[in-house]
């Protein structure tokens, strides 16, 4: 018998993952709850928070940040239905672009030099946030 299981995570505007899983935890109204491979057929309320998924392949953890919704088991296949699903890489890459974007139209606006030199060093450290990795650390 397997020790895994078919595992989806959806968001609403894409796949997250899709793929074979020994294990995944996520945050549901009575604290965290776990599938694995066999588990019965549920549904179970998603809350906000982390996801945590035991791949099949590296059996490593690997973490996901979800929105609320719904985990669906159902013969053998874990379906996690979340208004949004990020990797945490992604999110950090999504405050840099943002950080960026504000940084320039500070630019644009009238101000101070300390300001202004302010406003650059935001926009340098965005910058630098953005050439970087997506698993790398940020600062």
């Amino acid at each position: 018998m397997s020790d895994s299981f078919y595992l989806k995570i959806l968001a609403m505007n894409k796949v997250l993952y899709e793929g074979k899983a020994q294990s995944v935890i996520f945050p549901a109204p009575d604290g965290e709850f776990q599938i694995m491979a066999h588990h019965e057929n549920v549904v179970v309320a998603l809350n906000e928070g982390t996801a945590r998924i035991k791949t099949e392949d590296t059996g490593e953890w690997i973490d996901a940040v979800v929105g609320a919704g719904l985990v669906n088991v159902d013969n053998g296949i874990v379906t996690l239905l979340a208004d949004s699903a990020e990797w945490p890489g992604d999110l950090e890459r999504a405050r840099a672009l943002e950080a960026m974007e504000r940084a320039k139209e500070e630019l644009r606006q009238d101000s101070s030099i300390q300001e202004y030199n302010a406003t650059r060093a935001t926009l340098a450290r965005a910058m630098v946030r953005l050439s970087k990795p997506l698993n790398a650390p940020l600062e």
